[in-house]
């Protein structure tokens, strides 16, 4: 037995650190006749526990509606398009305070904070310990 330790140990670490995610996906769609976004696929708990504090900013650290601009490389710099953040039944409705613009194109973004937060999400990512992790979803109204 003490010869198979050894080759047990590295066997139960691989194991021990893969997982399987069950997450939904995140997906947003226009409503509303193109005046709101809808986005679902959020943890429930976590959803209403960010619900709890009103304030636009609350919101805006975890996820935020873009003007994608025409030279895609200056998106880390745009200002976040202010706006309402509502939950209904699990679902947030998001409603710019300036309609959004039929020729424009904006993008969602969504900040996973727990994504790299192992040691196999490190080595798989190819990331460095603290950096965000972040989704951005491209839609048109």
């Amino acid at each position: 037995m003490k010869k198979l330790f050894p080759l047990l140990l590295p066997l139960m670490f691989l194991f021990g650190c893969t997982g399987t995610s069950t997450q939904t996906p995140i997906t947003i769609k226009t409503v509303n006749n193109g005046k709101a976004l809808q986005v679902t696929g959020f943890d429930p708990a976590i959803i209403n526990d960010i619900g709890r504090d009103s304030s636009a900013k609350a919101w805006e650290t975890l996820m935020a509606v873009y003007r994608m601009p025409a030279d895609t490389s200056l998106k880390n710099l745009q200002p976040v398009q202010p706006g309402r953040y509502v939950i209904k039944d699990n679902v947030i409705i998001f409603t710019p305070d300036t309609a959004f613009n039929t020729q424009q194109t904006y993008f969602f973004r969504y900040y996973n904070f727990e994504a790299g937060s192992t040691l196999t999400d490190l080595i798989r990512s190819h990331s460095k310990p603290g950096t965000l992790h972040y989704t951005d979803l491209i839609f048109k109204q």
